[in-house]
């Protein structure tokens, strides 16, 4: 049974919220603050966070920054472009506006955990890549593909975020444990290497660079 924590200080819209989850077979656990969240964060890992943004203590924003290896999707009144464009940047899974239908929301829950089951079993899929987590190998079909350390975890991040742009930096960020002599600069090299090793097996140029942003990975 997946464990989803609702961090939300409005007590209608989490009651409302653990009553749907419930009643979809998920296992509830809350915080009603920032504060209170990272100490409950503590000590349990959910499977998938459902994060308001206008949180008393610490705000859902700078929260947000102190979450990993938990798929969040933001649940806000925040519906500015700009605000959806930033946190999905900065780490989100998802983002969704209120006021929300719930199967809506249900239904992103469902294909989260479904991409979060995917890497804990050992192997994340994209089309006919195939990244094998416990191995560190890749393969194209039934061919081998050999990439480099820094090469290796880029990949892992843009499959983790498949059709989701992912910025430079949370790319330096997210990999640093891995590769620490990865720099901007340096990065740009790895994923145009990258990119010619996916083309070379597959004929197909996977990853689009966003100009100023970061890089896509589209299956």
């Amino acid at each position: 049974m997946a464990e989803i924590m609702i961090i939300d200080d409005d007590t209608y819209i989490s009651d409302m919220l653990c009553e749907a989850l419930q009643g979809e077979g998920y296992s509830v656990s809350r915080a009603y603050s920032g504060t209170e969240a990272i100490m409950l964060l503590s000590v349990r890992k959910p499977d998938l966070i459902l994060l308001d943004l206008m949180l008393p203590g610490l705000s859902g924003e700078k929260l947000i920054k102190r979450i990993n290896d938990i798929p969040v999707i933001v649940v806000s009144a925040k519906a500015a472009t700009s605000d959806k464009v930033e946190l999905l940047l900065g780490g989100a899974a998802d983002y969704i506006t209120k006021p929300f239908d719930i199967n809506e929301l249900l239904a992103r829950i469902t294909v989260q955990l479904r991409k979060s089951r995917s890497v804990s079993e050992g192997v994340i899929k994209c089309g006919k890549i195939q990244l094998d987590t416990d191995s560190h190998t890749v393969k194209y079909s039934d061919k081998d593909i050999k990439l480099t350390r820094t090469e290796y975890a880029i990949l892992k991040l843009l499959m983790q975020n498949e059709g989701q742009v992912v910025a430079k930096l949370t790319i330096l960020d997210k990999i640093s444990d891995d590769t620490p002599d990865c720099t901007e600069d340096s990065l740009k090299i790895h994923v145009h290497n990258l990119r010619k090793k996916l083309k070379a097996v597959s004929d197909t140029d996977y990853i689009s660079a966003i100009w100023g942003i970061g890089f896509m990975l589209k299956c």
